[in-house]
């Protein structure tokens, strides 16, 4: 018999490798194959909570259209995003932003949503992880010197919950800590079962 294949629509490190982890409990081959230029953009009006679950679906979506894999296969995509005061924040463009972002983030608690859609069986599941994250107070120093250091441009948020930022600045978490890095285990688990 034939692994089973699990395609990873993304071409994000921390997804790779966390996926690499979870399919040591199955009998299936992991095919990392990123879908790329999809559309991030989304109208203001987009409850925070549902942004990532609709780009999530967007990338599966896009990836469908575009790969046309067997049925038998199942694909997986996801986006994540950070919410503070009911504002989502993505990746930034640049050092400032970086910055900005933090600085908003310091001291403070933010919600960390990932969607996940997977493809499977002719049918598509999507669902939210929503994380609650709370922050020490950062110092301009420990901001710079992270965007210096671990330039976090590709994260939600300015910041990877597995690096120093993290490590040094996170008080508590209330939720899925692999939601936080990019990949709800759990509830991925549960759909791909």
């Amino acid at each position: 018999m034939d692994k089973r294949k699990i395609i990873l629509a993304s071409g994000s490190p921390r997804r790779r490798e966390l996926l690499g982890e979870l399919l040591g409990g199955y009998d299936a081959e992991l095919i990392v194959d990123p879908v790329s230029d999809v559309d991030e953009s989304y109208p203001p009006s987009t409850p925070a909570l549902d942004v990532a679950p609709m780009l999530a679906r967007r990338k599966l979506d896009a990836y469908m259209d575009r790969r046309h894999p067997d049925s038998s296969v199942s694909v997986v995509s996801a986006d994540t995003v950070v919410i503070i005061d009911g504002e989502v924040l993505g990746k930034p463009a640049d050092p400032d932003e970086a910055r900005r972002m933090l600085h908003r983030l310091s001291g403070n608690t933010h919600l960390v949503v990932t969607g996940v859609a997977v493809a499977r069986d002719n049918k598509i599941d999507c669902r939210r992880q929503v994380t609650e994250v709370t922050f020490a107070p950062l110092t301009d120093h420990e901001i710079d010197l992270y965007i210096d250091r671990y330039r976090p441009f590709d994260k939600a948020g300015s910041y990877g919950i597995q690096e120093w930022i993290g490590q040094i600045g996170i008080e508590r978490i209330n939720g899925d800590y692999y939601n936080v890095v990019g990949l709800p285990l759990r509830l991925l688990h549960t759909m791909l079962s």
